[in-house]
């Protein structure tokens, strides 16, 4: 009898025991700061900085990881400059860059310039745009087509958020490649 007793006192402890435990949050937390952190909002008010602002403006003189500055101001005398000036860093062409150089024209463009760069592209054809030229009628370098690819040029936008400044280099010297054979 009194082992009946025991069995039972050690199933009613276990079950009160059990019953009491939640499985939707732990008891204890030891260090709280690693399970809720405290985070900022970007643009939140803290005293972390000076100016009472979370999100700060990059320090002056900073340029992004990448960036490769261009010297020549967006105007008609920068034009001249780079026209006169600006030369191609790219020593020589291997036959894979060629083939990269005509793949790009093709699709940036070819469009309007037309691929053999006569100035009738598909959009010109049809009578969306008027008036490209053909680079034959040009007097042009490779620092000017760096240049309006770069900036753009009136109608003409610019392409450098589309091309790198490798991708241009490679598209100035196909575009001289199509003004000797025209």
């Amino acid at each position: 009898m009194k082992s009946l007793y025991k069995i039972t006192f050690v199933i009613c402890i276990t079950i009160l025991v059990s019953s009491c435990h939640d499985n939707s949050k732990p008891n204890y937390q030891y260090m709280p700061n690693m399970y809720e952190p405290v985070s900022y909002e970007t643009y939140e008010e803290s005293n972390a900085f000076k100016n009472g602002k979370e999100g700060q403006l990059p320090p002056v003189g900073t340029i992004n990881r990448g960036f490769e500055p261009y010297d020549y101001e967006n105007s008609t005398a920068g034009y001249d400059l780079a026209k006169l000036n600006l030369k191609s860093p790219l020593d020589s062409i291997s036959e894979k860059d060629a083939e990269k150089s005509k793949e790009l024209f093709e699709i940036y463009c070819g469009i309007c310039h037309g691929n053999e760069g006569n100035g009738k592209g598909k959009l010109v054809t049809q009578g969306k745009f008027l008036g490209v030229p053909s680079y034959k009628d040009r007097v042009i370098t490779e620092g000017s087509v760096f240049h309006v690819q770069t900036y753009g040029l009136n109608s003409m936008g610019s392409y450098a958020n589309q091309l790198n400044q490798h991708e241009r280099w490679l598209v100035a010297s196909y575009v001289l490649k199509l003004k000797a054979k025209l």
